[in-house]
């Protein structure tokens, strides 16, 4: 028997730590899975005699593990389920998926699952090895499939949550691809223009001897200064771009900064209703699947996305551990519209919340592609106007002088 340090959580959310004697590390996590806990961390407590009490680390979840690309998981969870449903053994069907792999990191995946399953551990136990390929979400769907024996049933769901997800994704990047291509167009032009082509007619306007414009002196005036300080230009814009990628990471930036995505004008809703269509896809997948509700609403808070989102859920956890309806403190969170509450105050007491819950979701995607389909309509509009009023005004005071002295020459003759 060796003895095992663990950290592992329970289903009420607790994270623990302690002890535990076993054969291996399989039997360890097998025994810890009996106790109904999720296995965080398994180290193997060297012998004291032999160790000097250190540590031999057998395995740390989140160290040296593949990632996968989302649309290759999609493919090997769709493949896996038509496998498994077609009464292939888990094992033979990873390593057909491993074999015929293109993606470096899937094969390494399947290469490391197919090694877990044959020192005896299950499926679920095996990805948890892999958390950059495998979320916590997608763990927890498998160990319920394994629990009720309809493992392709529950990868057919899996897969189809994140098709879903990916579509979503894909949505998003389509629509605001041709609005960041123009604004970057729009930089260039207006770069180009006031550093390239207005300082070649200052020394024509100088010869001109006449009292310029001040829509020409604005603009002379602006193109000298940066060309004079477009170090100090770019410096700023990339500085401030660091700043506030290191300020974005810190606990209450990154909250400062989910709070404004969620109120701020125009895109605010948008973000709003994305971050409301993730909570509800994802919700009713695991209730569907069987996932016990506190481990639910825990990996619920994890993939919102937002961390308003997630603190009203973790907040909204303690009323359902001391057997309260989730649906009040969701409603007293101010995070979640009414619709969004009444839905699932209705499911709960009906019994019929997967469903509901899934109906949000689809509404909330709907109104996410119609809401982005709107602002790309306007945004195009917009940037053609801002790139019209540039063009134009520097166009505009390139030519004022020039028509001035045209006009005084033709009054003069």
């Amino acid at each position: 028997m060796t003895s095992f340090k663990y950290a592992a959580k329970k289903p009420t959310g607790q994270t623990v730590e302690g002890t535990i004697q076993a054969d291996d590390k399989g039997a360890a996590v097998a025994e810890l899975r009996r106790q109904s806990m999720t296995v965080l961390k398994l180290e193997a407590a060297a012998d004291g005699k032999s160790g000097g009490g250190k540590l031999n680390f057998n395995i740390s979840f989140g160290s040296k593990s593949p990632s996968v690309k989302p649309d290759d998981l999609v493919l090997f969870t769709r493949q896996l389920a038509t496998m498994v449903g077609a009464g292939l053994a888990l094992l033979e069907s990873i390593d057909v998926l491993g074999s015929q792999a293109e993606s470096p990191g899937l094969k390494q995946t399947c290469e490391k699952l197919s090694a877990e399953l044959r020192a005896g551990s299950d499926l679920s136990t095996a990805m948890e090895t892999c958390p950059k390929a495998f979320s916590p979400l997608y763990v927890s769907m498998v160990r319920a499939g394994e629990a009720s024996g309809q493992m392709d049933v529950i990868l057919e769901r899996l897969a189809d949550y994140q098709e879903a997800s990916q579509s979503l994704k894909r949505e998003i990047k389509a629509a605001m691809t041709y609005p960041v291509i123009s604004l970057v167009l729009v930089v260039g032009i207006t770069a180009f223009l006031m550093l390239g082509v207005v300082p070649t007619f200052k020394q024509v306007f100088e010869g001109l001897g006449s009292e310029l414009p001040a829509l020409t002196k604005f603009t002379l005036g602006s193109s000298q200064w940066l060309k004079d300080n477009w170090f100090l230009v770019l410096g700023s814009g990339v500085g401030s771009w660091l700043a506030f990628g290191i300020i974005k990471k810190t606990p209450k930036g990154a909250l400062a900064w989910d709070h404004f995505t969620l109120r701020a004008p125009v895109f605010g809703p948008i973000a709003r209703k994305i971050a409301l269509a993730r909570f509800a896809r994802t919700f009713a997948t695991l209730i569907r699947s069987g996932v016990p509700i506190m481990a639910t609403l825990d990996i619920v808070g994890e993939t919102s996305g937002n961390l308003v989102v997630t603190n009203a859920v973790n907040a909204a956890k303690d009323s359902v551990r001391n057997g309260q309806l989730l649906s009040d403190p969701l409603a007293a969170s101010k995070v979640f519209p009414p619709m969004v509450t009444r839905m699932i105050a209705i499911g709960e007491r009906t019994g019929a919340l997967e469903q509901l819950l899934e109906k949000i979701a689809e509404f909330y995607d709907a109104q996410v592609k119609a809401a982005i389909k709107s602002l790309t309509s306007l945004i195009e509009p917009l940037l053609i106007s801002f790139m019209g009023v540039i063009v134009g005004g520097v166009v505009l005071s390139v030519f004022l002088p020039i028509l001035d002295v045209v006009g005084k020459l033709s009054s003069s003759s």
